[in-house]
């Protein structure tokens, strides 16, 4: 230990290292609190490109793990400590580096928060569209790791689509610059896109070069009152068949509406077994509004409620964005992020269901519903081991349920340590193979956020 932070203080400033127990208890874990999580022997925060290279190189001389940290907003233990590590908080490389309008790109360091980028480029006339929920507090860093996703994906993509190019500090400490600042670029393999979604196992990201677009017209929303999750799920799939591209469509069960309304005093029906939020931003969004709410009222909503103006809309988002706090005031949550077809949502919802009925448990359900990216929130008491034991068998089960339905166990929250049992059974024995021979390229010594993902 004296060793360790002897040579890491010899390449960093005074207080850019942490080893007061009080201090580095608050780095164990992420927001899946109920994951396994070690002991950090220090925490970094570095400030420069340079002090990461440090960081590394000595953690390689003497063979210690490091688990790369963002805001620490992760739902599957991705960012979990282990037992004697350097945990590397990147939260103090916060800087955007360069807005650049007419290439429509941002350069950014990995401790930017999300918001914060997207409030600048606003300033510039532009957008930066992944928005995941938490977007307030959550950063570029920790998007990048987990391919984060958001409210706005069936229309803008996901964090994938928005990266260009990554600088990245290698295992050992070498510097890799990937992809490129042009619109277009195919050269090499792409290890940019490989780095996205590996959950700080290959390397950490210091510098991110990110694909901004012109700002939307402000958009408008409407929420659509459905007596079961099949009448959503039909009007679901009858939007996307019309070829509409809201901006965001996103359904909310009883169970999440109700925990919003105790949160928030939202005034959303309770009556509902499930919620339609669409909104759209292009030039004919009233328009567009009117049409879907016609084919909402066809496919069986009791109630269809345009919002009037843009705060109305956003208010109507902003019950969206609430439902996880919500939910979560409620008990322990374990969050599931399967995704399946869009034309299979009902299905899941209505498994789900099943499933919560027979272990006994609240299960809220919110859903990107015109991606099909669900958000099963099973809710237990962690100090009853007997429920916590039926928690952990709903989850399996959901995951199972998505399998079947041809989908895939995470949608946007990334594998972590919650779903590394089941990476296997979505991928298989070959794809496990390619991968591991991935890791030991980029990580020999296996120091990188080890036992995470694969």
């Amino acid at each position: 230990m004296s060793d360790l932070t002897d040579r890491l203080a010899e390449g960093l400033p005074p207080g850019a290292l942490a080893v007061d127990p009080d201090v580095t208890a608050a780095y164990r874990h992420d927001m899946a609190d109920f994951c396994p999580a070690g002991t950090p022997a220090v925490v970094v925060f570095p400030e420069t490109v340079e002090q990461v290279r440090h960081v590394m190189r000595t953690a390689t001389a003497l063979r210690v793990p490091v688990v790369p940290q963002g805001a620490r907003t992760g739902l599957s233990g991705a960012a979990n400590a282990v037992d004697g590590c350097i945990v590397l908080s990147m939260v103090k490389m916060n800087r955007i580096l360069e807005l650049d309008p007419v290439n429509r790109i941002a350069v950014v360091e990995p401790g930017v928060v999300n918001a914060d980028l997207s409030r600048a480029a606003a300033a510039s006339g532009l957008a930066y569209p992944p928005d995941p929920s938490s977007w307030e507090s959550c950063t570029i860093g920790g998007n990048i790791g987990t391919g984060a996703g958001g409210l706005c994906c069936v229309k803008y993509g996901v964090t994938s689509e928005y990266v260009l190019g990554l600088d990245v500090v290698l295992a050992d400490g070498r510097l890799l610059s990937t992809g490129r600042r042009t619109a277009k670029g195919v050269a090499g393999y792409d290890l940019t896109r490989l780095l996205v979604g590996s959950e700080g196992t290959l390397g950490v990201v210091v510098r991110a070069v990110l694909a901004l677009r012109p700002a939307p017209a402000p958009r408008l929303a409407l929420a659509a009152e459905f007596p079961s999750a099949a009448t959503a799920g039909a009007a679901v799939c009858e939007v996307m068949a019309r070829g509409f591209t809201p901006s965001l469509m996103e359904l909310m069960d009883a169970v999440s509406v109700r925990a919003v309304n105790d949160l928030g005093r939202m005034g959303l029906p309770e009556s509902t077994q499930a919620l339609l939020l669409v909104a759209f931003d292009g030039p004919d969004r009233v328009a567009e509004l009117d049409a879907v709410g016609e084919l909402c009222r066809a496919a069986g909503a009791t109630e269809v409620v345009p919002a009037g103006t843009r705060a109305e809309s956003e208010l109507l988002l902003e019950a969206r964005r609430q439902a996880l706090p919500a939910l979560d005031r409620l008990g322990t949550t374990m969050i599931d992020d399967v995704a399946v077809p869009c034309s299979r949502l009902a299905e899941m919802l209505d498994g789900v269901a099943a499933i919560a009925e027979r272990h006994a448990l609240t299960i809220g359900v919110v859903s990107h519903a015109g991606d099909g990216n669900t958000h099963p929130i099973v809710i237990f008491d962690a100090a009853d081991a007997e429920q916590s034991a039926r928690a952990q068998r709903s989850f399996d089960e959901i995951m199972a349920l998505g399998l079947e339905l041809g989908g895939t166990i995470t949608g946007e929250h990334g594998v972590g340590l919650l779903k590394r049992e089941w990476l296997a059974r979505e991928l298989g024995p070959v794809a496990m193979d390619l991968q591991r021979q991935l890791k030991a390229v980029f990580d020999p010594l296996g120091i990188l956020n080890p036992g995470k993902a694969i």
